[in-house]
């Protein structure tokens, strides 16, 4: 995830999703994924203390800041490159089991009171956002952590 002044994915030339300061989520799911993975991976973007405190320190979330969360489905997270010059997605989630799990950790992230703008799953997207800081955590929540 990236802390972004502005984010907005855009489908076939149209924006249908944007939100101001926040955060940007690039959503990769497992194979081996689960529906809790989906719901602690919520808590943890909602809690991740990554925006500064009036002393400058990351020490507010996007929560305390009132941020919002652009969530972008994104199988290529889960590349394999231990091998030759081209990827594999091997452990890549199969669509159905990707969308269940986007729309799981969306609905997470909203019962947390974010404001959630995502983009559409399986389109063809562009995705345009100004970093701030910059600031990129790469997330994720090994099962039995996070509650």
């Amino acid at each position: 995830m990236q802390r972004v002044d502005w984010a907005e994915v855009m489908v076939a030339g149209q924006t249908v999703g944007r939100i101001d300061r926040g955060l940007l989520v690039y959503v990769g799911v497992a194979a081996s994924d689960t529906e809790a993975d989906a719901v602690r991976l919520a808590g943890k973007v909602a809690r991740l203390r990554i925006f500064e405190d009036e002393d400058g320190k990351l020490n507010r979330s996007c929560q305390d800041v009132r941020g919002g969360v652009l969530a972008v489905a994104n199988f290529t997270l889960l590349a394999d490159t231990s091998e030759g010059g081209q990827p594999t997605f091997a452990s890549a989630a199969e669509p159905q089991l990707t969308q269940r799990l986007y729309d799981i950790f969306l609905a997470a992230l909203m019962e947390q009171g974010a404001h959630v703008a995502r983009g559409v799953f399986r389109a063809a997207t562009m995705i345009r956002s100004a970093a701030a800081g910059p600031v990129n955590v790469l997330v994720d929540v090994p099962e039995g952590t996070l509650q």
